[in-house]
């Protein structure tokens, strides 16, 4: 049984993409915008700014209109990748619509950031310490939604000792951290709005405990799980 989900898995690879196609569709445009911005870009192009939304890193011509749709495409290929060479990655099958939206939310939130970065460097007033905040927000708001949803692997997920030990660590595991990570995402939204500080406050200081929580509570449930 498991080497005939393994070879679907195998198999599906090509349907994967065919099935990605706006995610392919994002990628390819934003390579494309790439060719037609950078005859427009400055030689130092903006690619860091602080909490306050001050510039405090630049980039090449070159990377600032091909360095995150590259990262893009490149994320994406390692996605479509990695259930081939999971371990467990029968379980794939389990999820795979979870995994065709994660890859898409991923694509998503680069080609944002993409156009946001891109915006600011052809001197648009683009409010980056608000939009940014809000971008991060909405992708853990999305992570947190399919964290329950996640089969045990070791690319995806929450990855520890004791999770990848134990299938019932893993699963309580991400259904305890779902919603902590729904509610961090939240709170970096409300704080998006104020931007700044206010903003960096209530999206990692919630972020902190959605993290940290679930490593006691995972690492507690499996000593419980094997006294």
């Amino acid at each position: 049984m498991a080497n005939k989900h393994e070879d679907a898995v195998t198999l599906t690879v090509g349907q994967q993409m065919r099935s990605d196609w706006p995610a392919l569709l994002m990628i390819l445009a934003s390579m494309v915008a790439g060719i037609l911005v950078y005859p427009y870009l400055p030689d130092q192009v903006p690619s860091h700014w602080n909490i306050h939304g001050e510039v405090d890193g630049y980039s090449s011509r070159f990377w600032g209109a091909f360095g995150l749709p590259l990262l893009n495409a490149g994320i994406y290929l390692l996605m479509l990748v990695m259930p081939r060479i999971d371990p467990r990655r029968q379980n794939y099958i389990k999820f795979a619509k979870t995994y065709q939206v994660f890859k898409l939310m991923m694509v998503c939130f680069f080609t944002g950031l993409y156009v946001v970065t891109v915006l600011a460097a052809l001197g648009y007033n683009v409010s980056v310490e608000r939009l940014v905040p809000l971008g991060v927000s909405l992708l853990i708001i999305v992570i947190g939604n399919l964290m329950g949803k996640i089969h045990h692997n070791y690319f995806v997920g929450i990855k520890l000792p004791w999770t990848l030990a134990s299938e019932v660590v893993w699963r309580k595991t991400h259904r305890m951290a779902a919603p902590l990570w729904v509610i961090a995402g939240l709170m970096g939204v409300v704080g998006s709005i104020f931007g700044g500080k206010t903003a960096a406050v209530l999206l990692f200081g919630p972020l902190s405990v959605a993290v940290v929580v679930p490593v006691i509570y995972s690492y507690l449930l499996y000593r419980n799980l094997n006294n």
